[in-house]
């Protein structure tokens, strides 16, 4: 084998990482970039906090129904077509939302924006895997999902920084032109497998023998077996506890929580918050290393987690009030770190369940279930702080949160019993 070639491409596949990583911070910051200039929004268009909350939700349900055709479409047409269509339709969505007229503009760049984001994730995750070795693909997804906490920061501070300086309209043009470069360069440079190149496959760098490129799978024909496979479905329940844990209490009711119960103010909440962006970009590179490297696992990852969830969460249960702000920063961190940073290992397992030819189909069909979870544990944990008397209006209970902390203690709980179920699924014959 030419050992020049095998050098190139493994150089090569770096610059792949980067674009494709800066695609992906662009997924997060449009994910929280609302959250900053709503006030803006609310006074330029004229119109109410409700129907800015319907605008901030319309990104998600677009990510949530496309998360499907994101598998299948990698799987057919190929990933890099994929990314790049649909990146256009998303700086398309972001240019139109910040020249907006009317709310209604704005609400149909939102779904371009949605839509066109959706298809990121799920085509890198299947071009990684053609780039990089079995016992790699754990520590670049956790790679992957620490820009991805960047991308937190860049959609909070970052963005109220130049909508401060240049206004949201100017801001949100600028990022769209900035998409337009990246989907230009993943054009240019992004290739689904070596072999498009020309140069040798991982398998037959590995193997030392030349492998035939992996045939396409018919839109609908993968789609039967992931669901057909039995050790599919603990991977997929613990996406939906895990996650709607996550989401529901990290990506919207731990702000009330921590202002109403600990009296901190919006900026202090928003420090102790920011813990959850950091515990992304520290703990998911980590957390795909120590999978990998550490302890030659994906299920033993799941389970020591499941196990430190479950324990924080029944010690805030226990002492729901009675914390000082530096344990709150250390809280969150490690919240984030055993709720979030595991799911690299997550979208691992479900790849390695099935041929490489079908890892869009399988992770595709496997990322509907967190934001499923999402979507349900969102207004389930609302509805149980409103079945205890608000003691002013705009607040909710001690008690109320309290009994929000026992449902996400049973959810970490239900979680953690889905983890004995999962098929371990790094072997050292796969490995190397």
């Amino acid at each position: 084998m030419n050992a020049s070639l095998v050098a190139k491409m493994l150089r090569y596949r770096w610059w792949i990482f980067l674009i494709l990583g800066v695609a992906y911070l662009l997924v997060y910051f449009h994910r929280l970039s609302l959250s900053v200039v709503a006030d803006d929004l609310i006074f330029e268009f004229a119109t109410s906090a409700g129907v800015m909350g319907l605008l901030s939700s319309i990104y998600f349900y677009c990510y949530a129904v496309m998360q499907l055709p994101a598998g299948l479409l990698s799987d057919s047409i190929g990933p890099r077509r994929t990314v790049s269509a649909f990146l256009l339709v998303a700086a398309a969505g972001s240019i139109m939302f910040g020249m907006a007229p009317t709310i209604e503009v704005a609400f149909f760049s939102r779904v371009l924006v949605g839509f066109g984001v959706s298809m990121v994730f799920i085509p890198t995750m299947k071009i990684l895997a053609q780039w990089f070795r079995k016992d790699e693909f754990a520590s670049m997804a956790g790679l992957f999902n620490a820009v991805g906490g960047m991308g937190v920061l860049a959609g909070t501070w970052l963005l109220g920084y130049m909508a401060q300086s240049m206004g949201w309209r100017i801001s949100f043009v600028l990022i769209g032109a900035g998409t337009l470069v990246i989907v230009v360069l993943a054009w240019l440079v992004v290739r689904d497998r070596p072999q498009d190149k020309g140069w040798p496959s991982i398998a037959d760098i590995e193997n030392q023998q030349a492998t035939p490129p992996p045939a396409a799978i018919p839109l609908l024909a993968g789609l039967g077996r992931v669901l057909s496979e039995k050790s599919f479905w603990p991977v997929a329940v613990w996406f939906f506890f895990d996650c709607g844990l996550f989401f529901g209490f990290g990506g919207l009711w731990a702000g009330p929580y921590l202002m109403h119960v600990y009296g901190l103010s919006r900026a202090q909440a928003g420090g102790v918050l920011s813990m959850i962006a950091w515990g992304m970009i520290i703990g998911s590179p980590l957390m795909g290393f120590f999978s990998d490297r550490v302890v030659k696992s994906r299920k033993k990852p799941f389970i020591i987690c499941g196990v430190v969830l479950c324990a924080e969460m029944l010690f805030l249960y226990l002492n729901p009030d009675g914390l000082s702000l530096a344990a709150l920063y250390g809280v969150f961190f490690v919240f984030s770190i055993c709720a979030s940073s595991i799911v690299i290992v997550g979208f691992t397992t479900t790849k390695e369940l099935f041929p490489v030819s079908m890892a869009g189909t399988s992770v595709g069909a496997v990322n509907l279930f967190p934001f499923l979870g999402g979507a349900i544990y969102m207004p389930l944990l609302g509805r149980v702080l409103d079945s205890v008397p608000q003691p002013t209006p705009g607040s909710y209970a001690l008690e109320g949160y309290t009994l929000m902390l026992l449902v996400l203690l049973a959810s970490a709980v239900a979680a953690l019993c889905c983890t004995f179920f999962m098929k371990e699924t790094f072997t050292k014959q796969a490995h190397g």
